[in-house]
């Protein structure tokens, strides 16, 4: 399988090295899923134009990140899974919140029926279950919040499927596995 090696800001174009320089400015840092992405400048400026357009909708930093676990766990991307960790605890979260949340469920009624969708719409490709939906909408939202999950899941999904690809090294802490539950029938 092809290697890729996550480029420096001298190896992508001058667009994307300016996008760079704005993420150094930002966070202090490019990740390296960002720089990855920036072999495309277009991609870059669309993923960072689409992601910052879903802080203005329905879903807080705290509930978007609680959508970001969930889906990377689905989506099996270890990098994701590493960032929204380190990203949740930094908007309040527990290390054991990062792992319910992770297996799609939370002790807040509002946070447990969110990653339940997002797991829900992750897992058969938007064909959510009416149950899953009906239980989103019997929590208060409406159907711009659920055009707002859809959307938080689409951004999510294009970074975990760019890392599951490529596999470039992760620039956040590592985050461990979680087992799986058995169903006893």
């Amino acid at each position: 399988m092809r290697t890729f090696e996550v480029p420096t800001r001298d190896q992508v174009s001058p667009d994307a090295q300016a996008i760079f320089d704005n993420l150094e400015k930002q966070v202090g840092m490019v990740p390296n899923l960002y720089a990855t992405i920036g072999q495309s400048a277009n991609a870059l400026s669309s993923f960072l134009a689409f992601q910052g357009a879903q802080a203005k909708g329905t879903f807080n930093a705290k509930e978007r990140e609680a959508v970001y676990l969930a889906v990377s766990q689905i989506n099996g991307c270890n990098y994701c899974q590493a960032a929204h960790t380190a990203l949740g605890k930094m908007n309040g979260f527990t290390e054991e919140e990062t792992i319910s949340l992770r297996q799609g469920k939370s002790n807040n009624p509002r946070l447990d029926v969110i990653v339940k969708l997002a797991q829900d719409i992750t897992e058969n490709r938007g064909r959510a279950s009416e149950g899953t939906v009906e239980a989103f909408f019997a929590q208060g939202f409406d159907n711009a919040a659920l055009i707002d999950l859809i959307a938080l899941v689409a951004d999510k999904t294009l970074a975990n499927y760019v890392h599951n690809l490529t596999q470039v090294a992760i620039d956040f802490p590592a985050v461990q596995p979680i087992q799986e539950e058995v169903e006893l029938v």
